[in-house]
């Protein structure tokens, strides 16, 4: 396949690297320092599974240096989405299948506004990996999952052709034919452990062990399901607690990317995030009191910190 990868952070470049390994054309859209160091000498990924280096070269800085593609997967931060569309819709890349592996619910509606709705599948991933620094992702674990899925019949054949191509890459890979259900799923967990880390400066063995955090976590997921289920997304009334149940799986140490960003002084994905489930839930009249107060508890390191933090 000829893939571009918009976004070669941890995302995009795991993923990425990986399907170039296996000997896809594989194009990276980068910036910056990361941009100069990948094209100087390659995407280093470095991983329990083991470790992969792409060729150098295989990175351009825009969308419009991209001559064609048989699939445009975004994995850019969440805030960049409507600049990435824009740009998609004025390239040669319009009208070419695009998969979001982007995080949360509102991705693909601001990928519509610009884009073909024809041309949108349903994705969502499952991997902690991060930009260690230029030219390097750092894969934490053995957890590296995508589940995608057509929403047109027309899409169908370059998903399939994806899955194949991700098996013979060595990633877990599903086709899933309810993929929007699968991104809800993915949005409940990711906006519970977002929250609940950032907010308490701690990973999640610290916020499932004390009573209060353990509630805040569950209560949280729980608003998210609700509005799920109130806008017609079949979430089982007792989700929340199922993840929780799998929150109390996974390693003490892990964190969110949300509460690395904070660590370091980034921007937040929280308006989309727990902003974005407070939101969503007044604009459908659905309660969600705990995602608003974590929202605006941490609304001041929303665009890095705070000046004289």
């Amino acid at each position: 396949m000829r893939i571009a990868i918009v976004g070669a952070g941890g995302v995009g470049g795991y993923f990425g690297a990986r399907l170039a390994a296996a000997g896809h054309e594989v194009t990276f859209v980068a910036r910056g320092r990361h941009l100069e160091a990948v094209r100087r000498s390659g995407l280093l990924v470095r991983s329990p599974l083991g470790d992969v280096r792409t060729s150098p070269g295989s990175v351009v800085e825009s969308v419009g240096d991209v001559d064609g593609a048989d699939l445009v997967v975004v994995a850019v931060k969440l805030w960049d989405t409507e600049d990435v569309a824009r740009r998609l819709a004025a390239s040669k890349l319009v009208g070419t299948p695009v998969l979001s592996l982007q995080n949360g619910v509102h991705k693909d509606t601001v990928l519509a506004r610009h884009l073909p709705a024809g041309s949108l599948l349903g994705g969502a991933c499952f991997i902690s990996a991060f930009i260690e620094e230029p030219g390097v992702v750092r894969h934490n674990g053995t957890l590296q999952r995508m589940v995608f899925g057509a929403r047109h019949p027309e899409q169908e054949p370059v998903a399939r052709q994806l899955l194949q191509a991700c098996a013979a890459a060595g990633v877990d890979a599903e086709v899933s034919e309810d993929v929007d259900r699968v991104i809800w799923e993915k949005y409940v967990f990711l906006v519970g452990l977002s929250a609940t880390t950032t907010a308490a400066r701690r990973p999640i063995g610290v916020v499932r062990s004390h009573e209060r955090t353990r509630v805040l976590l569950r209560d949280v997921m729980a608003e998210a399901v609700a509005v799920a289920r109130a806008s017609g997304v079949a979430l089982a009334e007792d989700f929340a607690e199922r993840q929780l149940a799998f929150c109390d799986t996974l390693p003490a140490d892990m964190t969110s990317s949300m509460h690395n960003d904070l660590e370091h002084g980034h921007r937040l994905e929280l308006p989309w995030l727990s902003g974005g489930v407070a939101d969503l839930a007044a604009e459908i009249g659905v309660p969600a009191p705990r995602n608003r107060t974590v929202a605006d508890i941490l609304s001041p390191y929303v665009d890095g910190a705070p000046a004289g933090a």
